[in-house]
């Protein structure tokens, strides 16, 4: 809660229990021998109402933000007045340090996104307790803005249209955005792995259909006869090469196995 709206409640309490007096008439002048009966009773009530609410706003206010120039204050109104001063520069700290995290907040597509707009929405709630109120229409732009680059689609339809968001339509939406876009990751990822798997099996099958035959030939090739380089048998087999040699006188060469 932010120390404004602390004073705030503070002071709805003072009010309800009729001792908000002095904090609405400035200190009447003293007594003396001749104030009326009137004046006296005003007086009395009053110098309570101060009292009382000097003790309740010292209580309900820590003393980190009363400061030097409170302790010697005896009027609550005047009290109350040097508070505010010091919740003031407090509440700019504060407003500071929560745009800058509203602002620096991105969704990185991971996780929850309901999660992730509630904490946005959380943060803006804060700074509407100190006195800085964001409106729905510009909440909504700032969600859109920091949601990452697969919500392109998404975002390029919201400013494509007339209609405003709520921000309540917006979580809706974006919900189901993430969920197609989940489904779509695993479509793909499927598609993916099944072309994988086609590509190894059509690999195979032509392993199977070009380099088996041709291995298989391979083992039955009886060899070369390098007499008329011819294949299908080797030269000391070879008809026509025995007979050569028998022509020339050379000795018969044994039959290779």
């Amino acid at each position: 809660m932010g120390q404004t709206s602390r004073i705030g409640n503070m002071l709805i309490f003072l009010g309800c229990m009729d001792l908000d007096f002095a904090l609405q008439i400035e200190q009447p002048t003293p007594l003396t021998e001749e104030s009326s009966p009137h004046e006296k009773r005003n007086f009395e009530k009053w110098d309570r109402s101060n009292r009382m609410s000097l003790i309740i706003i010292e209580r309900s206010i820590s003393e980190a933000f009363r400061g030097a120039d409170t302790e010697e204050v005896s009027n609550a109104k005047e009290f109350l007045a040097e508070i505010e001063k010091h919740f003031a520069k407090n509440d700019k700290t504060e407003t500071s340090t929560l745009l800058q995290s509203l602002i620096s907040l991105k969704y990185t597509g991971k996780g929850n996104i309901r999660k992730y707009i509630m904490e946005m929405s959380h943060i803006a709630s804060k700074l509407k307790g100190i006195q800085l109120e964001l409106s729905d229409d510009l909440l909504v732009h700032l969600v859109l803005i920091s949601l990452p680059a697969q919500f392109s689609q998404f975002k390029t339809s919201y400013n494509c249209q007339k209609e405003k968001w709520s921000l309540n339509e917006l979580i809706s939406y974006c919900v189901q955005e993430e969920k197609r876009l989940k489904q779509e990751r695993t479509e793909s990822a499927h598609l993916a792995r099944t072309s994988k798997d086609k590509g190894k099996k059509k690999r195979k099958e032509y392993e199977a259909t070009h380099k088996g035959p041709a291995q298989k030939k391979k083992k039955k090739d009886k060899g070369t006869c390098f007499f008329y380089n011819k294949t299908g048998h080797v030269k000391n087999n070879c008809t026509k090469y025995r007979d050569w040699r028998a022509k020339k006188g050379l000795p018969e060469l044994p039959k290779a196995k």
